[in-house]
């Protein structure tokens, strides 16, 4: 058993920025807004957290500024897609890309700065220590499945997601519900950014998120919008990912390059094995995910 816990501590701790960021793009996704730049926002989130923590302004102001960076950020991407009827998948695609070169631009001073990290709290003896962040990630996923099936704030944003003009006959704020749940994608990032670079690494490195945010997209779509299955496609996709560090001393003789791709070869194969599943996709899916709306039409 003693052997299993670093395992097991690890794969939560892999998981985690998975879960701030799919929880986040799930609740965008929810209000009909598909925004494909959290790789950006994490990127975004992850330089700005790293640079405030190893200036001197701490751990927890780092963690802050990474979340108002991928508000920030988030927010660009709203005022074009709701204001500027921009495409959605062209100015997500544009954010990605936007947030892995600015990031790469203000991190070339803190490439070789390290931090100490956070100390976890230690519950019982022989365990390892509780991470802050991991029991943050659960908080945030009670509160999210709290609020879409249990709040009537999280049954208006599911009823603009599914039809915004029969929402805005009825007197809803369409477009500043979109805002807020745009908002609140880009601060789920932009924590799970901080994460990485403050915590989990903890140190900054160029393209630190290493994909990860393209994973949290892949699990949003996997979880068919709900929750509870995308925090079980996390700590999947976080023993995958671990795998690839722990598979040798687990005696698995498997060359260490295919160890590393393990994490996007689940992805790819969890992508097609949802292709096949087209009627759930369409039956759980926002019926106005990515379509672009203006109050006049």
């Amino acid at each position: 058993m003693n052997d299993w816990l670093p395992i097991l501590a690890t794969t939560l701790a892999a998981a985690t920025p998975l879960i701030f960021a799919g929880l986040g793009e799930l609740v965008t996704e929810r209000a009909g807004v598909l925004n494909l730049g959290v790789e950006g926002m994490m990127l975004i989130g992850a330089v700005s957290a790293f640079a405030v923590a190893s200036s001197g302004g701490g751990l927890l102001l780092g963690t802050l500024a990474g979340i108002g960076a991928g508000m920030a950020a988030s927010a660009l991407f709203a005022l074009l897609v709701l204001h500027c009827l921009a495409n959605q998948m062209a100015t997500g695609l544009a954010l990605a890309l936007f947030g892995v070169g600015l990031s790469a631009f203000i991190g070339r001073d803190y490439v070789s700065h390290v931090l100490d990290g956070v100390s976890g709290y230690t519950l019982l003896d022989g365990l390892p220590p509780l991470d802050p962040f991991i029991v943050g990630s659960l908080g945030l996923f009670a509160l999210v499945q709290w609020f879409l099936y249990r709040s009537r704030g999280g049954l208006v944003l599911r009823a603009v997601g599914e039809s915004p003009s029969t929402a805005h006959a009825l007197g809803y704020p369409v477009r500043l519900i979109r805002w807020a749940a745009i908002l609140f994608g880009g601060a789920c990032s932009g924590l799970a950014g901080a994460y990485l670079a403050t915590d989990y690494t903890p140190m900054w490195v160029e393209g630190l998120s290493a994909g990860r945010g393209w994973i949290a997209l892949a699990l949003v779509v996997f979880a068919t919008w709900k929750p509870a299955r995308l925090l079980a496609g996390a700590y999947l996709f976080g023993g995958v990912t671990i795998l690839q560090f722990h598979g040798q001393a687990l005696g698995l003789a498997v060359p260490s390059q295919f160890m590393s791709m393990l994490p996007y070869l689940a992805t790819i194969v969890v992508l097609t094995l949802i292709s096949r599943r087209g009627h759930a996709i369409r039956l759980n899916a926002p019926a106005s995910l990515g379509q672009v709306w203006h109050p006049d039409s």
